[in-house]
């Protein structure tokens, strides 16, 4: 996480939406079970523009153990239901609260295992934060990729062993998790991945080794990469510099794609806040589902 990153979030905010109470992990909780929205450091607005029921599903809290941490999720899964496809949804660095719940919500009506990590959860809680230049330098920048990728294998692992069939992996994620969602591609034996807006150039740091643009010819699954064009926090000069890359690169690199909306912002799929812009975010749902049943995923 870098000051573009800090730039994209801060662009897609208007002033007086971010509120200034705290809440607990449990209140925080009980937005992502789709109880309500509590008052949170989050931009979160009174409603999301998708509001996805849990009939017929099983959803809440999870945790799995990676390196003696115990890690919390949440899931949703058709309910009685094995051998399920899964889908690891990564969240913004705004943490797993009820749009991150609500996405895993709707992969589970399309017949998917969705599990979202709490990626941040031992360097602290997004909901305790009022404000978002605090956020990153406490809790974000703190994060190591290699923490991330691990924890993502522990999901995984879980997933297998809870009615999932990791043999029918796929990832997605929404900003820091966009970018995430192209590394873990190079890392593990996804079928494919949809990276939301995820920055894919930036500088080499001891938390951060290698990023987006660095292991691009190494996917071992592809990613659909969905941007806006007019997201001031992603020059589109550096999402040629990924085409660059992915066509030197695997199978899968060569196989995957760019889908850039003319007038979309950044999170321009995030539904809670005034950067959503419908078009182009239910375009992009349904090209994340056709590409995941077209690579192997479904």
């Amino acid at each position: 996480m870098d000051r573009q990153d800090l730039k994209a979030d801060f662009d897609a905010l208007l002033p007086g939406e971010t509120n200034e109470s705290g809440a607990t992990r449990r209140t925080a909780l009980k937005a992502a079970l789709g109880v309500g929205y509590a008052a949170t450091a989050m931009p979160i607005m009174a409603q999301t523009a998708v509001k996805t029921p849990a009939d017929g599903l099983t959803a809440g809290e999870v945790s799995f153990e990676v390196n003696g941490f115990k890690v919390p999720a949440y899931r949703a899964a058709p309910a009685g239901k094995t051998g399920l496809p899964v889908i690891l949804v990564i969240q913004e660095i705004f943490g797993v609260h009820e749009y991150i719940a609500d996405t895993c919500r709707r992969f589970a009506q399309q017949g998917y295992l969705a599990i979202a990590p709490e990626m941040f959860a031992r360097q602290g809680n997004p909901t305790q934060y009022t404000e978002i230049a605090r956020l990153m330098a406490e809790v974000v920048s703190k994060v190591p990729d290699a923490q991330v990728m691990a924890d993502l294998d522990g999901a995984v692992k879980w997933a297998a062993a809870n009615g999932g069939d990791a043999s029918k992996l796929g990832i997605t994620g929404f900003c820091w998790g966009g970018r995430i969602t192209w590394l873990y591609s190079a890392h593990a034996q996804v079928k494919a991945g949809v990276a939301w807006y995820g920055r894919l150039v930036g500088n080499a740091t001891e938390l951060t080794p290698k990023h987006p643009v660095d292991i691009a010819a190494n996917l071992k699954g592809p990613v659909l990469g969905l941007y806006g064009a007019a997201d001031t926090g992603i020059p589109l000069d550096t999402v040629d510099k990924m085409k660059a890359a992915l066509a030197a690169g695997s199978p899968a690199a060569k196989a995957s794609q760019f889908v850039v909306y003319p007038d979309a912002p950044h999170a321009f799929h995030a539904d809670y806040r005034p950067s959503y812009r419908q078009g182009p975010a239910q375009d992009g749902w349904q090209r994340a589902l056709a590409w995941f049943k077209a690579n192997g995923v479904a």
